[in-house]
């Protein structure tokens, strides 16, 4: 069995590259407007707050890595309800592919608390 450790990290890059995909084909699918975040201007401080948002993932794989058990089961368990609820307080997307990718990193949440839930040293 693979350690639980090395498990809820590549849950966690799953979930990282699963956002980033969804960048990716919202830039392509011509979702997305330079500038504007939802049809508003954006400022400095809203790409701060993106940026913070997306560097979640990638701190819980260095913070699954490093942080002691139990301390880290309860930090995934925040962290991947947190992020879930994120993502479900922005549905619906307007596109299919986007919905789709959040459903996908719901379940990649789901997997996370399972498996920090479950973990047994």
């Amino acid at each position: 069995m693979v350690d639980t450790r090395i498990l809820l990290s590549g849950i966690w890059v799953a979930t990282m590259l699963t956002y980033l995909l969804g960048d990716v084909l919202r830039i392509f699918a011509g979702d997305f407007e330079a500038g504007k975040i939802f049809g508003a201007s954006t400022s400095q401080w809203m790409y701060l707050l993106a940026a913070v948002i997306m560097l979640v993932p990638i701190i819980m794989i260095l913070l699954t890595l490093t942080i002691p058990f139990p301390a880290i089961r309860w930090v995934t368990i925040v962290g991947a309800i947190l992020v879930a609820i994120f993502n479900l307080a922005g549905l619906p997307y307007p596109g299919m592919y986007d919905n789709f990718l959040i459903a996908v990193s719901l379940v990649f949440n789901g997997m996370a608390v399972w498996y920090a839930w479950n973990w047994v040293v």
